[in-house]
């Protein structure tokens, strides 16, 4: 049985997976029950949203500076804007920002009108990251490396290319996790049968 420990590392190695593709996940020089995590985007998908990230970034401060605390998330070019702004219309125009740079799909604006969240704040949201991811790892019916994690004033956000039943079992996790206020889905939702086709092994392999 894994120590929390060894689950909060593994988490974490979970999480580093996303950006690296297909990568066995080794904690203490041993690979974690056999498990490899397996990113459900593909390789120039992962490039393109770390990009994405960058120039979305770039752009809503370069134009706004201390206007705005944000976060950027891309999953599969799908844009998540999380964070406090001083004004609504400085809200629209990061959606706007965020809209016109190259490969975006689809924007998720949940920017708070307000002053930029406390350090304590930012902690604790991390702490619930790691206590979530942790806990996905622990589901025996959850790949953990298929969901993406973003905790801000609380309030956890949920990405990833799931099923219905893979995306309702993580909320229901999400929902009952210490610190969670309240469970946002930002999920691109798969059927069955093309998570079976991504779960097939590469070709050659």
């Amino acid at each position: 049985m894994k120590t929390q420990l060894q689950k909060i590392l593994l988490a974490t190695a979970l999480g580093a997976s996303l950006l690296s593709g297909c990568a066995p996940l080794v904690v203490g020089g041993a690979v974690m029950g056999g498990m490899v995590a397996v990113d459900r985007r593909t390789s120039g998908t992962q490039l393109e949203d770390e990009n994405i990230e960058l120039k979305v970034a770039h752009a809503i401060n370069k134009e706004m500076g201390e206007r705005v605390h944000l976060n950027v998330t891309s999953y599969n070019r799908r844009v998540l804007l999380t964070g406090e702004i001083r004004s609504e219309a400085d809200r629209s125009r990061a959606t706007l920002l965020a809209q016109s740079q190259e490969n975006v799909s689809q924007v998720v604006n949940d920017l708070a009108i307000g002053a930029a969240s406390s350090l304590s704040q930012r902690t604790k949201d991390t702490v619930t990251s790691g206590q979530l991811k942790a806990a996905f790892v622990d589901a025996k019916d959850l790949q953990a490396s298929a969901v993406k994690v973003v905790t801000e004033r609380g309030v956890v956000y949920l990405m990833g290319r799931v099923t219905a039943r893979e995306a309702q079992r993580a909320t229901d996790i999400a929902r009952g996790t210490s610190g969670v206020a309240k469970v946002v889905k930002v999920f691109e939702e798969i059927s069955e049968q093309e998570l079976q086709r991504l779960s097939q092994p590469p070709l050659g392999r």
